[in-house]
């Protein structure tokens, strides 16, 4: 039977990433969405670009692009480093790629370059790392950047009154575009949550794994999740952004 699994924030964190992926046993009739975010935290961010770049030679993958991977992008093509990314992970990611080739960073930055900003799927699931703003969904966002940037769509679900159906007049008509949204970028950590989160019709699969939380890989028609270590479990002797 064919599966579509969202595989939350990575950071750098190839260890994790290769827990989730061997728990999930992904298959080439499957389809895995990353939600962004492979790089900056831990100390193998190239590894896991060139992890997730083959992969993706194997089995259907889609790779939304996170606002780290935005910064990373930059650096790869014009060797500009951004000062706010640098001192949140950019550091360990410029770090990994000692020892790649030229070639290999041309490649990488190709990679970043072809990733979409969100998809969506024929059962109407959106899936994007952060959120958007336009009341008339994705197709309409004036600011590109929220789809990356934006947590306000988080936050919104999370306030609303839990019995209040799509058909109220108060339900948020962001929320009513689509059947089910996905999204990573706000750790569920935050909320002291070690597992994914549902509020409304969105589910957060981001479990911290930037700083002291897992990487999640979620069936999205079952539920069920596959977790790693926590990331410091693995990475003992680093401290990725829990600094």
């Amino acid at each position: 039977m064919k599966r579509t699994f969202a595989i939350g924030d990575i950071h750098g964190g190839l260890r994790a990433l290769l827990q989730v992926l061997n728990n999930l046993e992904v298959t080439e009739e499957d389809t895995v969405i990353f939600m962004g975010d492979y790089v900056d935290g831990w100390s193998e961010s190239a590894q896991v670009i060139e992890l997730l770049i083959n992969l993706a030679e194997k089995v259907n993958c889609i790779f939304i692009k996170g606002n780290h991977d935005v910064w990373c992008e930059d650096w790869l093509k014009t060797e500009n480093v951004n000062p706010i990314w640098y001192m949140h992970g950019g550091k360990e990611t410029i770090d990994s790629y000692n020892g790649f080739s030229s070639e290999e960073k041309k490649q990488h930055a190709v990679f970043f370059e072809n990733m979409p900003l969100y998809y969506l799927d024929d059962e109407n699931r959106l899936f994007l790392h952060a959120g958007f703003t336009s009341l008339n969904g994705v197709e309409k966002e004036t600011f590109k950047e929220k789809f990356y940037l934006d947590r306000t769509l988080w936050e919104l679900a999370l306030a609303m009154d839990k019995d209040i159906d799509k058909e109220h007049a108060t339900y948020p008509k962001r929320l009513q575009h689509y059947n089910e949204i996905y999204i990573g970028h706000t750790p569920t950590t935050n909320f002291n949550e070690t597992a994914p989160m549902n509020a409304m019709n969105i589910w957060n699969v981001d479990t911290g794994a930037a700083f002291k939380g897992k990487v999640t890989g979620m069936n999205i028609d079952t539920k069920a999740y596959f977790q790693s270590d926590n990331l410091p479990d693995l990475y003992p002797d680093e401290k990725g952004r829990n600094k």
